[in-house]
This record gives structure tokens, C-alpha cells and sequence, in this order.
């Protein structure tokens, strides 16, 4: 009964950190990648749609990203939904290819990035803390009702803060990588 608490708790650990890395890689550092046009969304024929759904992406240099779309004729439809997402890119529609280089960001463009970085680790900490309160309220429950012993529920609890603890450690990693991929020029 006690590993099922722990196991619910690894898996809500699991969770805020998968939400933290999706979080954090829409963060833009000094270099293209795909996952910075995940939220754009094209009209295409009445329905909104992802560009990797309608186009490949490459990313042949550190500061471009070209975009071919499958149908020539939704380019500009892929070009006016990255503008008017204000990424504060500026793409160029060359006949059925869409180039957009990505401009060097600035020192105080790379403090706020790394604000909101740390602003996103402490909503992580913040799900870690929610579920080690979780995990507390069953183990607490589990003594009360008889399942397990008390001691049984303190050894329990030692484990809880050991995971969480964990857990906690692994976000500032993760934020750590990514704050010095965005300090890097």
C-alpha cells in the first residue's frame, strides 16, 4: 500500500517535469528549432493546424529555420499566421519555401528569458509540493484507517521527502541547462 502511494507520487513528479521541459523548450534561446513554432496554428481550409502538420521543418544553420509546405499554395497562409502569432520573427516567403532567420537576442532579452525559467521551475516545485501533499493525506489516511502502522507511515513519509527532495533537485537541473543555453551566445 505504501509503494502505491510512492509510485502515485513518482508519477506526479514525473509529470511536473515532462510539463517543465514542454514549458521550457517554447523558451527561445540563440538558436532555431521546431519547437518554437509548436503554437502556431495556420487556417487550413476553415481548420486550425500545426505547421508541422502542413510543412517540413529544417533547420539548416544555428539561426535559420526553413519551412516547405506539402501544398505550394500555403505559403503565405504560413507566413501571415508566424507573423501574426508575434514570436518576433519575420519570415521571408521565397516562391514555395519560407525562411526565417532568427535574430541574436539581446543581454536584457536573455535576463527576462531566464526570469521566466525560474518563474516555470517554481510552478514545477509548486506541483511537486501539491503532490507530496497528496501523498501525505493517503499515508495519513492509511494509518488512520488500520491499513498500516504508524511507523510503517513515518518510514513512508521519509520516503515521500526523499522523492520530493529528488524531484526538486531534478527541476533545478533542468532549469540550470536551459538557463545556460539561453545565456549562450
Amino acid at each position: 500500500m505504501i509503494e502505491e502511494v510512492l509510485q502515485e507520487l513518482r508519477n506526479g513528479v514525473g509529470k511536473a517535469h515532462e510539463a517543465l521541459r514542454n514549458q521550457l523548450s517554447r523558451l527561445r534561446t540563440g538558436r532555431a528549432h521546431s519547437s518554437m513554432l509548436d503554437s502556431v496554428r495556420v487556417d487550413y481550409y476553415g481548420s486550425p493546424t500545426r505547421i508541422m502538420e502542413m510543412a517540413s521543418i529544417n533547420i539548416p544553420e544555428p539561426r535559420l529555420i526553413v519551412i516547405k509546405p506539402f501544398e505550394k499554395s500555403q505559403a503565405k497562409a504560413i507566413d501571415k499566421s508566424i507573423r501574426d502569432a508575434e514570436l518576433g520573427l519575420n519570415p521571408q516567403v521565397d516562391g514555395d519555401i519560407i525562411r526565417i532567420p532568427i535574430p541574436a537576442l539581446t543581454e536584457e532579452r536573455r535576463k527576462e528569458l531566464v526570469k521566466q525559467a525560474r518563474k516555470t521551475s517554481e510552478e514545477c516545485k509548486i506541483s511537486i509540493r501539491e503532490a507530496r501533499r497528496e501523498a501525505k493525506e493517503m499515508l495519513d489516511e492509511l494509518v488512520k484507517s488500520g491499513d498500516i502502522g504508524e511507523d510503517d507511515g513515518d518510514q513512508g513519509m521519509k520516503k515521500v521527502e526523499e522523492i520530493v527532495a529528488a524531484g526538486n533537485k531534478t527541476t533545478d537541473e533542468i532549469v540550470g541547462q536551459k538557463e545556460k543555453d539561453i545565456m549562450t551566445i
